[in-house]
């Protein structure tokens, strides 16, 4: 796993998937300012990445949730990624709003789930873990039995794994912050400022700034 956790982050500062500027940070939904962002969405765009990607969603769930029933991915930014796998292992498909629309059918799960079937969450991006045991609540509530996460990128908050331990939900990452910011030191990505400016953030990024 840590060669493909290396491998993915070197493809994705390649295609800017990740962009990581402690000098100019982002703002996060939140508010936090943030020295990195994160759009898996732009993984799409890549056919070599898409694959890689889709390739090792497929391969976490035959080993870790081989009596996968179902796929569910997160909106907005799984939506496409849950798609492809379950397409991939021919597995039925919805995805699960954090919200429900405000209008037509209001639905949170969009597609049919039925009670106990056994269902793999796709997330693009693990932050503090809120959103992901959101998805799996509604899923739950739904009847459903979730497995497990697989997450494309894994920021690797310190509340994000014990939160989703305390609710018994197994989370897988193809990639996560440290080997992000491992592969990027050593290919010249980022100064060794940068990369104490990076892991200065992860332990606080409240106060960060």
């Amino acid at each position: 796993m840590k060669k493909v956790e290396r491998l993915l982050a070197k493809k994705l500062l390649d295609i800017t998937a990740v962009k990581l500027q402690p000098d100019n940070p982002f703002t996060w939904g939140s508010g936090w300012a943030s020295p990195i962002y994160a759009d898996n969405r732009k993984i799409l765009s890549y056919p070599g990445v898409r694959t890689f990607v889709k390739t090792e969603i497929c391969r976490v769930i035959l080993e870790n949730f081989p009596e996968a029933e179902g796929i569910a991915g997160v909106a907005s930014g799984a939506i496409a990624h849950g798609a492809l796998v379950a397409d991939n292992l021919a597995l039925p498909y919805c995805f699960v709003r954090l919200t429900p629309k405000d209008h037509g059918l209001e639905n949170l799960i969009e597609g049919n789930v039925r009670l106990g079937q056994k269902v793999v969450v796709i997330e693009d991006n693990i932050s503090t873990g809120h959103s992901s045991l959101k998805v799996v609540e509604t899923l739950q509530m739904a009847g459903c039995e979730v497995l497990g996460i697989i997450a494309i990128f894994d920021f690797g908050f310190a509340a994000s794994a014990p939160a989703l331990k305390a609710k018994g939900i197994k989370l897988v990452s193809l990639t996560n912050f440290d080997a992000m910011v491992e592969v990027a030191l050593e290919t010249k990505f980022i100064t060794k400022a940068d990369a104490e400016s990076l892991n200065q953030w992860r332990r606080d990024p409240e106060s960060w700034a």
